[in-house]
């Protein structure tokens, strides 16, 4: 299994428009081979920022990477860069590939 994590530092005072953003945007991920599941996280605010993170679960690492040179990416990020500020510089990514996983019995 593999991770994909982006991280946004969001203004303060931006926070509906960037969550407007996310709620109301088709991700194009439904029907790529591999996904799992995908959360749109709100983590905790600092003095400049709120943080959020997009967290998307993969069958693969190769299943992930073979999403971002899809159709489905280009048009899951179309018009990403068409929104006024609403985060300090871009996201940060983080991927993980998972070791470990534990389930309820």
């Amino acid at each position: 299994m593999f991770i994909a994590m982006n991280r946004f530092q969001v203004i303060p005072g931006e926070e509906a428009a960037f969550e407007d953003v996310w709620l109301s945007r088709d991700s194009h991920l439904a029907d790529v081979p591999g996904f799992v599941e995908f959360h749109m996280l709100r983590g905790p605010t600092a003095d400049d920022h709120v943080l959020y993170s997009s967290h998307t679960v993969w069958r693969t690492r190769e299943d992930f990477e073979a999403w971002t040179r899809s159709d489905a990416f280009r048009a899951a990020h179309r018009g990403a860069g068409n929104h006024r500020p609403l985060y300090l510089g871009p996201p940060r990514f983080e991927g993980f590939d998972v070791i470990r996983t534990v389930k309820p019995a």
